[in-house]
C-alpha cells in the first residue's frame, strides 16, 4: 500500500485502541514505519484536544503523600495521611454535544512515572460518572483538581521516571493531549518518597527488570525498593 493508504490504516486501527506495536504487527511493518504516523496523527487531533470544554478533572486523594509541594500553588489535598505512591489522575473534556472524552492516568509518583493509561474513550454523561467510581474504587477517595495541578503531577510524573531510566508509556505521546496545551516544566512537584527514588513492584511488573533499568541511571546507594 502507498503513504497515504498506509496512514489512513494506521488511522483505523488507533481509533480501535491499538498500541503502536500492534499496528506494527497488524499491517506487517517495522515499528520504526508505525511510530512517526502515530506522531502525525496525534498532532493532527491535538488542536481539538487541548480546545475542547474541560468537563472535569479528580485526582486520587492522598496524592501529596511523600512528595514536595510548591506552597505559592494552593493546590489541596483532602487526605494527605491517605496512602501515597500510586496516584490516579481522570481527565474529561466535552466531545459532542452528548459525549465526552475521558482519560485516565496511573502515575507511580514515587519512581517509574505513568504505568498505565486508559482512553480516551468516548462515553455518555451517566457512562462517565459510573466509570468514575469504578477508576477510584481502590482509593480511600477522590477529588476533584484544577488542571494545572492534573498537569502538573502527570508530565512530572513521566519526566521524573525518564529522568531515573524507565521509558515513558508507549501510550504517553497520544493520549497526554487531552491535558491541555504542551508541557515545558519543571513540574512545581518534587517526585519521590521524600524526594528519593522508591520502587515497589506492581502486580505486572518485572522487578528485576525494572530495577536493572534503574541501575543504569541510579546506584544501589540512590533508590530504595521493595522486593
Amino acid at each position: 500500500m502507498d503513504s497515504a493508504e498506509l496512514k489512513e490504516r494506521v488511522r483505523e486501527l488507533r481509533a480501535e485502541g491499538r498500541s503502536p506495536k500492534e499496528i506494527a504487527r497488524a499491517l506487517k511493518v517495522p515499528p520504526s514505519v508505525v511510530a512517526p504516523l502515530v506522531r502525525a496523527l496525534a498532532a493532527e487531533s491535538s488542536g481539538d484536544d487541548r480546545e475542547a470544554e474541560l468537563i472535569g478533572c479528580w485526582m486520587s486523594v492522598g496524592w501529596s503523600n511523600g512528595l514536595g509541594v510548591d506552597p505559592s500553588r494552593g493546590w489541596v489535598d483532602e487526605a494527605p495521611d491517605a496512602d501515597g505512591g500510586m496516584v490516579s489522575v481522570l481527565v474529561v473534556r466535552r466531545e459532542t454535544w452528548d459525549r465526552l472524552a475521558v482519560a485516565g492516568f496511573l502515575a507511580d509518583v514515587y519512581c517509574t512515572g505513568i504505568k498505565h493509561i486508559i482512553g480516551p474513550d468516548s462515553l455518555n454523561e451517566r457512562e462517565m460518572l459510573r466509570f468514575r467510581e469504578f477508576f477510584f474504587s481502590d482509593y480511600k477517595g477522590y477529588q476533584e483538581v484544577p488542571l494545572d495541578l492534573a498537569r502538573h503531577l502527570v508530565f512530572g510524573a513521566d519526566a521524573y521516571g525518564q529522568s531515573v531510566g524507565i521509558d515513558s508509556h508507549e501510550e504517553f505521546e497520544r493520549v497526554s493531549p487531552i491535558l491541555g496545551d504542551p508541557w515545558e516544566g519543571p513540574s512545581a512537584i518534587t517526585f519521590g518518597r521524600e524526594g528519593r527514588p522508591y520502587y515497589v513492584p506492581g502486580a505486572y511488573d518485572d522487578p528485576q527488570k525494572v530495577i536493572h533499568l534503574l541501575r543504569r541511571k541510579l546506584s544501589y546507594d540512590e533508590f530504595d525498593y521493595e522486593v
